[in-house]
């Protein structure tokens, strides 16, 4: 499916003041930090998207050295303190434990950009030589709940089910607000081509167990999900939806090859862009944005190829007018008067409620007062990954309930 243009959001433009030394692109020397390796979807994500910035800036692959299997602890911090040592002068984590000790290492190699994926505290630490990156992939997935949505409904009207049994089930790692935010905007997506909709999430908490995911999917399956999707790793869920039959709407990449029969469509984040952008930065001495979330416009979100096999007809078309006016801005998916939240409540009523506060006081991106938390909540919908790169939506949609 072809790239829409949408609204760039950026977060917190905040450039460093520092000058950095120009490196020759024939010098440069890249860092990939990846917490699995090249067999898991999530990494090899970024694997291709940062061998294509080079391809696209004209490098060689050898000026790259990717460290696999890095796990969220100090593991990390020896990986990134090696690639310095190795000569790189860029380095690139991805995954959100890693943030604590890429900021120790950016502490000890001011003279070396960093960036890190998912994380949240480049604004707070104040480095000039450490960045947070994300997309607006809630945009994406609402666009690939969207054809779920519509596979739901050939469903109903085939008379495969009913429609008070377009039950989705939902495999997540962890209950973070990045979690949170993807399974919700996936809702919302698949209810605004069926309304009668419903969800069950199960966590894994951990985000590269196969087994465990394929479990989690298997049993959604068994109590009646007819439809699935995930955020989590590994092929489990997709490899479940396949041995059972049932549509699923994947993240990461396409698993057409893993589930020809039953993968319908995924959202993905292209870091080509971003990746692209910081090292022709890091070439020039140039600073780039501190903490940035890209979006359609930039090719930074995506939908994979549809799987004709699975989708209902007319889908291409239908979501393309939902790709359009996403982004116009016409249509908004964290639209507020198109769902309630903790059994009945508009957003506007829960975001000021006490037990909101505490609940974000408790770990939440929106720690302190519930005037910060209104200020994400204006001109009718919630604006996701505006005031930082990493998605911060954690509200409980109804509709949606845990299993």
């Amino acid at each position: 499916m072809k790239k829409i243009a949408s609204v760039l959001l950026i977060v917190a433009m905040l450039f460093c003041s520092a000058a950095f030394a120009e490196v020759a692109k024939e010098d440069m020397k890249i860092g990939l930090i990846c917490l699995h390796d090249e067999n898991m979807g999530y990494d090899a994500n970024f694997i291709d998207s940062m061998k294509a910035a080079l391809e696209n800036l004209g490098m060689d692959e050898s000026q790259l050295i990717i460290k696999t299997n890095i796990p969220e602890d100090q593991g990390c911090y020896d990986a990134a303190i090696d690639l310095a040592e190795s000569g790189c002068n860029y380095i690139f984590a991805d995954s959100f434990g890693h943030e604590d000790y890429i900021i120790l290492a950016a502490e000890e190699y001011p003279e070396i950009q960093f960036s890190h994926a998912t994380g949240t505290k480049s604004q707070s630490v104040g480095l000039e030589n450490y960045h947070n990156a994300f997309a607006s992939i809630y945009q994406g997935r609402f666009a690939a709940g969207y054809a779920a949505g519509l596979k739901l409904n050939e469903m109903i009207e085939s008379g495969k089910i009913t429609e008070d049994q377009a039950k989705v089930g939902y495999v997540g790692a962890f209950p973070y607000a990045e979690v949170i935010s993807g399974l919700s905007s996936t809702f919302l997506g698949i209810r605004h081509a069926c309304p009668s909709a419903t969800m069950v999430v199960k966590f894994t908490n951990s985000w590269g167990d196969q087994a465990l995911e394929q479990e989690a999917a298997t049993a959604l399956i068994a109590s009646g999900c007819v439809l699935m999707s995930e955020h989590a790793d590994t092929v489990g869920a997709p490899t479940a939806c396949e041995d059972n039959n049932v549509p699923n709407v994947g993240y990461n990449i396409s698993f057409n090859a893993v589930a020809p029969n039953t993968s319908l469509v995924s959202s993905r984040i292209n870091w080509t862009p971003y990746m692209q952008m910081a090292i022709e930065a890091t070439m020039k001495g140039e600073s780039f944005p501190t903490d940035i979330a890209l979006g359609m416009a930039e090719g930074a979100v995506e939908l994979t190829e549809l799987n004709p096999h699975v989708a209902a007809e007319g889908t291409v078309e239908q979501v393309q007018e939902v790709l359009d006016e996403l982004a116009s801005g016409e249509m908004q998916v964290y639209d507020t008067s198109t769902f309630t939240v903790n059994g009945g409540m508009t957003v506007e009523e829960y975001v000021q409620t006490e037990d909101y506060l505490q609940d974000t006081a408790n770990g939440g991106f929106n720690a302190a007062t519930h005037q910060i938390a209104a200020e994400y909540v204006k001109d009718g919908y919630f604006h996701e990954s505006e005031f930082q790169s990493a998605p911060y939506f954690d509200l409980p949609i109804d509709g949606i309930s845990e299993g």
